[in-house]
């Protein structure tokens, strides 16, 4: 059964929360697709990764790689699986084909664009409409989560 989890950011950019999850992703041993809606922000997400924290490593690759099956977490443009990910992230009100390729969805979209808040919404509707599993968290203001619905 999917889950989807819709992560609304109130207090931190996507480039200060995601690695955070990601953390958690590798910690509970699954993978992760991320997919993101153009090729500047693949590359500025990937340097996020490489950077956030110089003492721990986080493993993970982007389009292009030679090895995109062996990636704990892989940045891509696209929908294919190709590194066979457990969890789906969706940035920007990004889509994928097919949602139940994937145990578990993380929709993060930036409550700061209304634009971006109101794709969200049309998003969660249709995904309530077909009747999936969902849950819908805000952040806190020191950056935490918190579920609200």
């Amino acid at each position: 059964m999917q889950d989807i989890r819709f992560y609304h950011l109130t207090q931190q950019t996507l480039e200060q929360a995601l690695p955070k999850l990601m953390v958690k992703v590798v910690e509970i041993g699954m993978r992760a697709l991320v997919k993101v809606p153009d090729k500047s922000y693949l590359d500025t997400l990937d340097k996020v990764l490489w950077d956030f924290d110089p003492a721990s490593f986080l493993p993970h690759d982007k389009d292009g790689s030679a090895f995109p099956e062996d990636q704990n977490i892989y940045l891509t443009l696209g929908d294919e699986n190709v590194n066979q990910s457990d969890i789906i992230v969706l940035v920007d009100n990004m889509m994928v084909d097919d949602v139940t390729d994937y145990k578990r969805c993380l929709y993060m979209f930036d409550g700061r664009n209304e634009a971006v808040v109101s794709n969200a919404r049309t998003h969660w509707k249709q995904f309530k409409d077909a009747g999936v599993e969902m849950s819908y968290w805000q952040q806190t203001e020191f950056g935490g989560w918190e579920q609200k619905a």
